[in-house]
């Protein structure tokens, strides 16, 4: 069984900045992909970022410049740093990954976190 565990998310005044980290445990022989979702009431969760276990980044358009996804690999630990931040970028923030969870098998599981909210107002 693994476990995602985010943390970071509060209230934030627009233009403020915001770290968010998630921890896997549990289970886990290796991470692939890790990421971030995040979702507003009456609407689809939508990626905010993703980072492979390799290193490459991919974001979304409407965070490009603002935010920045790493990983540290020895602590199984994905992070997000959100600077400049708007109004519109009040959401639950949820972390993804893929784990392999044995060296035994090739399956490959995809986790969520529960969520942590973000909520950026004056």
């Amino acid at each position: 069984q693994v476990q995602l565990v985010e943390s970071g998310g509060g209230l934030v005044q627009p233009g403020g900045s915001l770290r968010l980290s998630c921890a896997a445990s549990g289970r886990i022989f290796s991470i692939y992909d890790m990421g971030w979702y995040r979702q507003t009431p009456g609407k689809e969760r939508e990626l905010v970022a993703v980072i492979s276990s390799g290193g490459s980044i991919a974001y979304a358009d409407a965070v490009k410049g603002r935010f920045t996804i790493s990983r540290d690999n020895a602590k199984n630990t994905v992070y997000l740093q959100m600077t400049s931040l708007k109004p519109e970028d009040t959401a639950v923030y949820h972390c993804n990954a893929r784990i392999r969870p044995s060296r035994d098998s090739y399956t490959v599981t995809t986790d969520w976190g529960k969520g942590t909210l973000v909520t950026v107002s004056s």
